[in-house]
């Protein structure tokens, strides 16, 4: 559905990363991205971060604005700032960060140790959080405040249930989006933490955070939020099913008139070909020739056997059950005795880490793995990679098959969530027609990523058809502009429907 929408919005973004000041996945992407697009289309927004050190390293121009209390004594301090790239020539972006060195002064990744034990304190470092964009919301800022509030995934979802708290005090008119990037990482916490939140006891309920006895942070902003998006249409209807739904499919259903799915876009301003510094040579729709300039650099950098007759098959994803990598080990050595050569890059269960640490052993000249991640190594693969797998059991929108599409790289997917909006596959009907951009898949299982990667293999023989597919991907309009106009239809939307009442 399309609204008349005003573009003329305040928009405070509420987020636990941003690119590149602290990333773990595509979250950091998306929020890194959409701020711009939506000033470009109107908008004012500003960015509110823990004040992990790297965040706070990137600061200037810094002031305070004002300290509010939590429960078990902490008084966070809230700072206005200017966020810069060092050694980047782009203007800083305003925002905010909350500084609690005791939530957040900690190395490494924000939800977890080295050991990858989740931090016992998450649930007080984002009720923090959460509570420092309802004071936000409710004018700490003197000279700034949003009329729009918008969240992202768990961490930031106690923010809807903090401001529903406070609205019948402050500012009736801010409204507060809720977008859900992964159903499936849900921020559950016993209930023996509840006071730690500074919410009323009447919010832990079945219609409020109240999961199977737990208390669930994706809940908060689902029960709250004055609107619901989540990243593309298909995994907008999936999650409303109990197949996709991870036990909250009934609340989604239920508010389904207020949810929406859109698909997330591609910074072309970070990744794109014609003018990614990451790159051996920069190539274009227009002269692909640089393309296997990067194959080589890569192969060569990896000790992979230097043939540029042989397709590579590229992964950066993290290595879970969910994105399907599992499968793809039971293949590797027909995928190998076929002729093709594969680079995976990411981090994640240990056994698919041991996994591919041997194939890498038993096929050193044709598998390579980067167990880690490394954004360089990222935008190299991409651009290096004839096709790039992603064979996920879910997936709510993927940028991985975007980043993909941008670069020439055929995407290798399975039709479910943003894959089935975004991948169209290179049967014979869709070559004639012209929208084929890769090869899909149905069923999640070992037989329909063989049968799929059969196909790539073919696909690289026929390189008319090859070309043909390629260029298809890169011809596509994948930035922001589109979700960025989306998401103002969004907000005017929900103040029509009028905020959300405590149950």
């Amino acid at each position: 559905m399309r609204f008349e929408a005003s573009p003329e919005f305040d928009v405070l973004q509420v987020c636990a990363e941003q690119f590149p000041f602290i990333k773990t996945g595509g979250l950091a992407d998306v929020t890194a991205a959409l701020p711009g697009a939506l000033s470009a289309q109107g908008c004012t927004v500003r960015t509110l971060l823990p004040g992990y050190p790297s965040v706070t390293a990137a600061a200037t121009a810094t002031e305070w604005v004002g300290t509010f209390a939590m429960p078990w004594g902490a008084s966070p301090q809230l700072y206005r700032t200017q966020f810069q790239v060092r050694g980047s020539r782009n203007a800083a972006t305003p925002g905010y960060f909350l500084d609690a060195p005791e939530l957040f002064a900690r190395p490494g990744n924000p939800y977890q140790d080295a050991y990858g034990v989740p931090y016992a304190d998450n649930a007080r470092r984002f009720a923090a959080l959460g509570w420092a964009a309802a004071h936000l919301a409710c004018g700490i800022d003197p000279h700034w405040a949003p009329s729009i509030v918008h969240a992202h995934d768990w961490h930031a979802g106690l923010a809807a249930a903090c401001l529903a708290q406070t609205r019948a005090h402050h500012r009736q008119n801010v409204r507060s989006i809720f977008t859900i990037h992964n159903l499936a990482y849900q921020g559950l916490f016993a209930p023996q933490i509840w006071s730690d939140l500074g919410l009323p006891d009447t919010y832990f309920t079945l219609h409020g955070l109240e999961f199977h006895g737990q208390i669930s942070f994706m809940k908060a902003g689902l029960s709250f939020a004055d609107a619901l998006t989540t990243v593309s249409p298909t995994y907008a209807r999936e999650i409303q099913q109990p197949l996709q739904g991870q036990g909250l499919d009934g609340l989604l259903a239920h508010r389904a008139d207020r949810l929406y799915g859109v698909l997330n876009g591609v910074d072309r301003t970070i990744w794109n070909p014609e003018s990614d510094p990451y790159l051996a040579q920069n190539y274009s729709i227009h002269d692909m020739s640089g393309k296997g300039q990067c194959k080589a650099t890569l192969q060569r950098k990896l000790g992979l056997a230097l043939r540029p007759d042989l397709p590579l098959f590229g992964i950066v994803s993290r290595l879970t059950e969910q994105k399907g990598l599992h499968l793809l080990v039971e293949l590797i050595d027909e995928l190998v005795a076929s002729g093709g050569q594969l680079f995976i890059l990411g981090t994640g269960e240990s056994w698919l880490e041991d996994a591919l640490r041997r194939k890498v052993s038993q096929h050193p000249e044709s598998v390579a793995a980067h167990l880690g991640y490394d954004e360089g190594l990222a935008h190299e693969n991409f651009a290096a990679a004839d096709f790039t797998l992603v064979p996920s059991r879910f997936e709510p929108c993927g940028l991985t098959q975007l980043f993909g599409l941008a670069y020439g790289t055929v995407p290798v997917v399975r039709r479910v969530g943003g894959l089935a909006d975004t991948v169209f596959d290179c049967s014979l009907e869709h070559l004639v027609d012209g929208s084929a951009n890769g090869v899909v898949f149905d069923e999640f299982s070992v037989q329909g990523l063989r049968t799929a990667l059969r196909r790539a293999l073919a696909l690289f023989k026929r390189p008319n058809d090859l070309h043909a597919v390629r260029r298809r991907g890169m011809s596509q309009t994948l930035d922001w502009s589109t979700p960025a106009r989306q998401y103002i239809d969004i907000y005017q939307a929900s103040l029509r429907h009028g905020p959300m009442s405590p149950s």
